[in-house]
């Protein structure tokens, strides 16, 4: 269940193999990228994507990530018939190893210091939801339909840390009312629950992400990923742990020359330009 090509630095020499990778100035995008069946995961795909966020905190170039799907759709999920099938076969050590490494992806965008911001049109459903659920930005359009399906195939909603992620970003009773019932949210529905961040025209979606990626892209790099980092860690401190850790974190952003950049531009009167570093 590894990806057969491993991933090279940097980033922007990578030719990908299971899925479309394609790195423009300091943002990478990946598309999933079998439209004909509305873009559903394969054990290689799966792979490849946790390779490629894993190999993302090494790599100096790419600053900010879009993820998206090809032909009106995000993602629906593990493939019926190269995924789903095989499952049913499997003894339960195999098994195991299939959700752990499902998981992995999850951790591996979690633990990448970049920004992930996807692009969600169409169908967006099972492990699809989960890879919307673990970017850090959510941009939808009204056609969006979000479902964490697995309550709706016989499994549990708890699969790939949703049942910790989930409540955080739209609430607990939210949460536990899309993860019993696997129902769609519309779009309208997911940008007032706050799992979009904004809604806009499905021919817009990709490119407003893009825009976004590239606005934190060109932002201070390493205070970012520290922000980043925080949300994470912060999830199981008490809140005098969380300001003591802020504290140093902050700290050590006011050693960067990005700050000092800033300081210096503002008393000039311009505007800062970051370099991450």
């Amino acid at each position: 269940m590894a990806a057969a090509n491993p991933v090279t630095l940097p980033l922007a020499d990578y030719r990908a193999r299971h899925v479309r990778f394609e790195a423009a100035g300091k943002v990478a995008t990946l598309t999933l990228d079998r439209p004909d069946k509305k873009n559903p995961l394969t054990f290689e795909s799966y792979a490849e994507l946790s390779d490629l966020f894993r190999a993302a905190a090494k790599d100096k170039g790419v600053k900010a990530f879009v993820v998206s799907g090809a032909g009106g759709n995000f993602c629906s999920g593990g493939d019926v018939f190269e995924i789903i099938g095989p499952l049913v076969e499997m003894p339960t050590a195999e098994l195991l190893d299939f959700t752990r490494m499902t998981g992995e992806l999850v951790k591996a965008m979690r633990a990448c210091p970049q920004p992930i911001v996807a692009a969600i049109d169409g169908v967006c459903g099972g492990a699809g939801a989960i890879i919307a659920m673990a970017s850090d930005l959510r941009i939808g359009t009204p056609n969006a339909k979000v479902a964490f399906l697995f309550n709706r195939v016989g499994l549990a909603g708890c699969d790939m840390g949703a049942c910790a992620m989930l409540p955080r970003i739209v609430g607990q009773g939210r949460a536990a009312e899309l993860l019993f019932t696997g129902r769609s949210l519309s779009g309208e529905e997911a940008e007032r629950w706050g799992f979009f961040n904004r809604l806009v025209a499905p021919e817009a979606v990709l490119g407003e992400a893009q825009a976004l990626a590239v606005a934190l892209a060109d932002g201070p790099t390493f205070a970012n990923a520290m922000t980043k980092r925080m949300l994470e860690t912060e999830w199981a401190m008490s809140v005098e742990t969380a300001i003591e850790a802020e504290a140093v974190a902050q700290a050590l952003c006011m050693e960067t020359e990005d700050f000092a950049r800033a300081y210096r531009a503002f008393a000039a009167k311009q505007r800062p330009v970051f370099e991450g570093n």
